[in-house]
């Protein structure tokens, strides 16, 4: 972020009588080599009669020679500039390796081009004893020039010195003072004397006031502030020209603009040249005016702004306030392991050994805080590319007028319990489901692994390697097939109702459930191969054919129309004994009937509520719906289903449709660390 400034600069003369002048050399123009940008320059001379002749002497420094034919009363010299004040690392360069550490020489070429900035000074008695003190000791070359700066910055007390020319070394160390160029030329020659190339700079110097103070130190001028100022280059292999000002302590940055460099500090005078003899007034004003500023963290905007902001954002929430709209704010608080932060699942990867045990750990916390009577669902999450499987979600869902969607948290499974489940309690627990929804149960029917694919994978193993250690490259297929072959390919994986909801058939009537047998090819239902949940690979796609019309879409609900209040908890169960039928249903339903060919089949129920027995606990598919109050039936009657079992289960599958009258938590596993959204 930079800062745009307009610098003015007048050099004003006044003589007792008319005079002539002889030729002035003027040195007010910036420097080729200045790091900060100078986006305009000009220069105005009175009088107006006189010739100007722009060149550049053996340093490339810009001079201004002017002639003047005429004899006159004054000399004005006045400099307009706008600069870029930009941030500048001063560091920023590279050294040569023969350079990185102090002392070193020079090349013999390179010194010969230096030659002019290696004239030392007489070596007086106190400017020896200075030079002697300074260690030799070989470290790095920064660290030495920034060590001398400060040092001169400490020993020698800056002082405006009125006096023309500069004083000697041996004056300024005597005096312990001096104004910058006397300090600046001390440098110069310290430098010198231990081998290093340097010259004597003469500039502007730009100070601007800090945004904000410094927490420790000076914060530096209280306001915007330029004057003419002198400074130290040296000349560093493979870096250049650096600048260091002793005055300050620091090296040179955006706010030194170089304006003339030289061997000696007689040939950067800002103006030089002769005059007849006569008598002179003085006058040297400068200031500088921001005129542009680039928005930055410190000083994003300006007072007006600032104003124009604060009144727009009250006009904001009073619109707000008039149209009741109210906003809130969310958050994505993450949580890592107090065990294992060495880990890979939390520094780098999203999933892990432990990841989904400790975010049940934390679901269960967040439950008991936030989600009383809540309803625990495991499902799955984000899908990024490069994954094999989705990740997974646990979602905490809860009614917004604080009604129970489960009233029994002790029926929600813990992952990290056995509770030694098998295909028995999954058959079991589907027929005591069938039952409070009023259906058959003879259409709960068992799947499988699909034997033929299995088959054919082993066939496909190298000869010398075993199914149960398969050598596979990628994991997952190991444990895919270790897994199916350690349970048997004739191991019953889970079981399956088909169920569907069907609308009332007239004004005033209820809805029902309804079931009915899939007639697939095979004698058995065979899952798609995979590593999902039961329900995600039951094989729909087996299923009778059915024209779009007749297949059963499920519709997400106009977030946006009028709710009526969810039906109470006891609304959703059942005032009967177990096993009456729902009001609306049919003793004898139609859906057992076989399509004939080429018939469509709209009447199949090819959604289905399935159990999985997992790691001896057992896990509910739910089915999609497409209201609340049908996903909330079918949820009470699994919890009915287990309560009557005493069998504590685990919710997945699809996730109960959005919905206004929901509040929902979620906790989901990213690059090193659990999520709650």
């Amino acid at each position: 972020m930079s800062i745009h400034v307009a610098l003015n600069h007048v050099t004003h003369y006044r003589y007792d009588r008319p005079i002539m002048l002889g030729p002035q050399v003027v040195r007010l123009r910036p420097a080729p080599h200045s790091r900060t940008r100078i986006l305009s320059y000009s220069m105005r001379v009175e009088p107006a009669e006189h010739f100007t002749n722009w060149q550049q002497d053996p340093q490339s420094n810009y001079l201004a020679r002017l002639v003047f034919p005429e004899k006159t009363r004054s000399l004005r010299i006045e400099v307009d500039l706008v600069a870029e004040m930009s941030v500048l690392n001063p560091f920023d360069f590279f050294l040569e390796p023969s350079a990185d550490n102090f002392p070193f020489d020079y090349e013999a070429e390179l010194a010969a081009e230096l030659a002019p900035y290696m004239i030392k000074g007489e070596l007086t008695p106190v400017f020896k004893a200075y030079i002697d003190s300074i260690g030799r000791t070989r470290r790095p070359t920064n660290d030495f020039l920034v060590e001398l700066n400060q040092r001169l910055q400490r020993d020698i007390s800056y002082l405006i010195r009125m006096e023309p020319g500069v004083q000697t070394p041996e004056v300024t160390l005597v005096n312990g003072s001096g104004s910058c160029r006397d300090t600046g030329w001390l440098l110069v020659q310290i430098l010198r004397h231990l081998g290093l190339a340097a010259r004597f700079v003469s500039g502007y110097l730009i100070q601007l006031k800090s945004d904000v103070k410094s927490l420790d130190g000076p914060s530096g001028t209280e306001v915007d502030f330029t004057d003419l100022h002198a400074w130290c280059e040296v000349f560093l292999p493979g870096a250049g020209w650096i600048g260091l000002d002793p005055t300050s302590g620091l090296l040179a940055g955006e706010g030194h603009i170089p304006l003339a460099c030289s061997p000696e500090p007689s040939s950067a005078a800002p103006v030089s040249g002769g005059i007849e003899e006569c008598e002179t007034e003085f006058e040297h004003r400068m200031s500088v005016t921001r005129v542009w500023e680039a928005p930055r963290v410190t000083l994003p905007y300006t007072e007006p702004q600032w104003a124009a902001i604060d009144a727009l954002g009250q006009r904001v929430d009073e619109e707000l306030r008039h149209d009741d709209v109210r906003l809130t704010q969310g958050g994505e608080p993450t949580f890592v392991s107090v065990d294992d932060r060495d880990g890979a699942e939390w520094n780098t990867e999203a999933m892990g050994p432990t990841k989904r045990l400790l975010s049940a750990d934390l679901m269960e916390k967040l439950r008991a805080r936030y989600g009383q009577g809540g309803l625990l669902h495991y499902g799955q999450g984000k899908w990024y590319p490069g994954e094999q499987l989705p990740r997974w979600s646990l979602n905490l869902y809860w009614r917004k007028d604080h009604v129970p969607l489960w009233s029994r948290p002790e029926l929600f499974a813990d992952e990290h319990v056995d509770c030694g489940v098998t295909d028995s309690h999954a058959l079991q627990f589907l027929s005591g489901v069938a039952k409070r929804l009023g259906l058959d149960a003879k259409h709960v029917f068992p799947v499988f692994e699909d034997t033929w694919y299995h088959l054919w994978r082993e066939g496909k193993l190298p000869s010398n390697v075993d199914p149960f250690d398969a050598r596979l490259a990628d994991p997952l297929e190991r444990d895919r097939l270790r897994r199916v072959f350690s349970q048997g390919l004739d191991k019953v994986v889970g079981h399956v109702l088909p169920l569907a909801r069907d609308e009332p058939r007239k004004p005033g009537g209820a809805a029902r459930w309804r079931s009915g047998p899939w007639f697939l090819r095979g004698e058995r239902c065979c899952l798609i191969p995979g590593d999902s949940p039961l329900g995600y690979r039951l094989p729909l796609d087996s299923q009778p054919w059915a024209k779009d019309s007749d297949l059963p879409w499920v519709h997400p609900v106009d977030q946006t129309q009028a709710f009526a209040p969810l039906p109470s908890y006891r609304g959703l169960r059942y005032a009967g004994p177990v096993g009456a039928a729902v009001a609306g249903s049919e003793t004898t339903p139609p859906e057992a009937r076989v399509p004939a060919p080429h018939e469509s089949a709209g009447w199949v129920a090819r959604t289905a509520l399935s159990a999985e027995p997992r790691n001896g606990r057992l896990y509910i598919f739910m089915p999609p719906a497409s209201k609340l109050e049908d996903y909330l039936e079918l949820v009470a009657a699994v919890e009915d289903t287990a309560a009557d079992m005493s069998l504590p289960v685990i919710l997945e599958g699809y996730e109960p449709p959005k919905d206004p009258r929901l509040a929902l938590l979620r906790v989901t596993p990213d690059p090193g660390v659990i999520e709650v959204n």
